[in-house]
């Protein structure tokens, strides 16, 4: 029988590879362990982490249709200690001996920045020329060229003019 996937295991480390350790979960399975799951922080040689015959507890992440059983170290770690900024806040004594009744806590207004008025130039504003594409072009490559320097100057221009209207000033 395999194990279930979240199961948390204690088993044996049987061998150590570069990318890896393999670890005999017991029941005759063995599982590995990829070197991205042994700590929380870079692992550069998973030697310094785990050694061959240490018992280590681990978690299962994944049962692969052929059998391969994946595990994590770092896993099975962060279920046993919940995480520092995690933990749950008691309330205060005096709140819990509050009528639901009495007055309402004090709300604690705090001034923020006032928001900075930014003018905005809508599209109506430019001065843009549209020309649709002709289904048949009999122009040369230096006519459809020129089109489109054209174009793209009055682009710029709308571009630069909607700049000067934001700051206020010409280039």
């Amino acid at each position: 029988m395999y194990p279930e996937v979240g199961e948390i295991l204690e088993g044996k480390v049987t061998a150590i590879l570069k990318f890896g350790a393999f670890v005999d979960i017991g029941g005759g399975k063995s599982g590995m362990v990829h070197i991205s799951e042994v700590a929380n922080t870079y692992v550069n040689d998973i030697k310094d982490h785990v050694a061959e015959g240490q018992t280590v507890k681990v978690k299962v992440i994944n049962v692969a249709d052929d059998g391969k059983i994946s595990l994590s170290i770092k896993k099975a770690q962060q279920q046993e200690e919940p995480h520092p900024r995690k933990q749950q806040y008691q309330r205060r004594p005096e709140a819990q001996n509050k009528d639901k009744d009495s007055e309402p806590p004090t709300v604690r207004h705090h001034t923020a920045k006032k928001p900075v008025k930014k003018e905005t130039v809508s599209i109506e504003d430019l001065e843009y020329a549209y020309e649709p594409k002709s289904t048949v072009t009999d122009a040369g490559f230096e006519d459809m060229l020129s089109k489109f320097k054209m174009s793209s100057e009055d682009r710029m221009t709308g571009y630069k003019m909607m700049d000067v209207k934001k700051r206020g000033r010409r280039k």
